[in-house]
């Protein structure tokens, strides 16, 4: 196959036919032309075609009714129709029924090839937005976030549960605990996913820029107010709005909030008419959010608001059987960016890494695995390397190779977590599982018996 454009080009005036064939196929199009409709639908198949230019007034089947024939084949397919008799209800009538564009005869080639034009690049566009948004909605499936510790799976369960449920939620835990990958997995997952998710750190920014950044301002509403500009409330319309640290939000700025969470509606600053969004509001914070009410510096009522339901994750010093799993998600992400060929993590430094608190969570242990690689001259993480990033008490520092009671722990807590996360994925079937792993179904069999996993559990 070339990687020319394909085009099907139909009028009955062979004339005409062939001089569009002749201009499209002189500037590089790969052009198939008919004379008669009813070939060209018999022809049409989905997949096959990039456009289709077509005259309307055809004897036997008109142009309006292949139209409709060929959506019904291929919905996405766009269609220029021809005509010598141009009219406002013709025009509406085709554009309802799908046409992409009019083009009205006597024409110029060079019209012609600006409608073609136009209309490939408009369907490249589409394309491109839905391939971004398969991809988006791949990178945020559950089971691409890493984990097989029974407190994550048990919290990944409420999360699918609570995605197609249109309810406000609250997410809290420390920093670094992928409190924003779990919106954009509840958003990903949710009936909103083809809209828009917008966040913002309602930390980041003073009171007065946040509010006019939420809600939008009318052209003088403030010095440097120059034109009017929508707020993320409307850029977020009919997708989901995730308020990031909102424990800081201004107390002036909850108020406002509050009003849009009980009416749906809101004033940009400086417009009296309000305006109206169909948003659902997603929160996040690592604060004491309670204690931030009890004094005073949190509203009450925006609480219950915003924490319809609590999604509590937990820090990386609960989820230590997972540390292992994520350094090695981490190191393929490096691998692949840069090409590196680091196979893993040493065990002396599996053990420091799965011993060490972690304090600033999975942001830090991902910020460690790149520094690294970056440091790395083995085809591990070592020790050594792993100790100028975080701190490694000084028996571990001098670890004894030949004794490796704690690294056959940590390797059976990572093998079992590994297996069981394979199951899971593959709905427990041992052959994808094994596909997946790399290995073969014997094995995947041994370890399942080893470590009195039942894959039952996961069909």
């Amino acid at each position: 196959m070339t990687g020319k454009k394909r085009i099907m080009v139909i009028d009955n005036e062979e004339g005409l036919c062939r001089m569009m064939e002749a201009v499209l196929t002189d500037n590089g199009y790969a052009v198939t032309p008919f004379t008669r409709s009813f070939e060209a639908a018999e022809s049409f198949q989905a997949g096959q075609w990039d456009l289709v230019v077509t005259d309307i007034k055809m004897p036997g089947m008109d142009g309006l009714e292949l139209l409709q024939k060929l959506r019904q084949k291929d919905a996405a397919i766009p269609v220029i129709m021809v005509t010598a008799y141009a009219t406002v209800e013709m025009s509406i009538q085709a554009l309802r029924k799908g046409a992409y564009d009019m083009l009205t005869k006597p024409f110029e080639p060079e019209e012609l090839l600006y409608r073609v034009k136009n209309a490939l690049q408009h369907t490249r566009l589409v394309e491109e937005n839905r391939e971004l948004r398969e991809e988006l909605v791949g990178k945020f499936r559950f089971d691409n976030i890493i984990g097989a510790s029974s407190c994550l799976q048990e919290l990944l369960g409420r999360v699918e549960k609570l995605a197609v449920r249109d309810t406000s939620v609250l997410i809290t835990g420390e920093s670094g605990t992928g409190k924003e990958l779990i919106a954009q997995a509840i958003h990903y997952n949710s009936p909103r996913k083809e809209k828009k998710f917008v966040a913002i750190n309602c930390g980041a920014l003073p009171a007065s820029i946040l509010e006019s950044e939420l809600f939008g301002y009318r052209k003088g509403a403030f010095t440097g107010a120059a034109e009017n500009r929508r707020g993320l409330l409307e850029t977020a319309d009919g997708g989901t709005l995730f308020l990031d640290e909102v424990g800081n939000l201004p107390m002036t700025v909850q108020m406002t909030l509050l009003r849009f969470l009980q009416e749906q509606e809101f004033n940009r600053l400086g417009d009296p008419t309000p305006t109206k969004v169909d948003v659902r509001v997603l929160s996040a914070t690592n604060l004491d959010i309670k204690a931030a009410v009890k004094s005073g510096d949190f509203r009450e009522d925006l609480f219950y608001r915003l924490n319809v339901v609590n999604i509590h994750l937990p820090p990386l010093r609960e989820r230590k059987d997972d540390i292992p799993l994520l350094a090695a998600h981490f190191i393929a992400l490096q691998n692949c960016k840069f090409q590196n060929q680091i196979k893993g993590v040493s065990p002396e430094a599996l053990e420091a890494a799965v011993e060490f608190a972690w304090p600033g969570n999975i942001r830090q242990l991902k910020n460690v695995v790149e520094a690294c690689i970056a440091m790395e001259s083995h085809d591990r993480i070592t020790l050594p390397v792993l100790a100028q990033f975080i701190e490694v008490t000084p028996a571990r520092a001098a670890h004894d190779p030949d004794d490796e009671g704690e690294y056959s722990k940590a390797l059976s807590r990572f093998e079992s977590g590994y297996i069981r996360g394979l199951l899971k994925k593959s709905c427990g079937n041992v052959e994808a599982a094994a596909k997946e792993a790399g290995t073969n179904m014997a094995t995947i069999y041994r370890k399942i018996k080893k470590y009195g996993i039942s894959k039952d559990e996961y069909s």
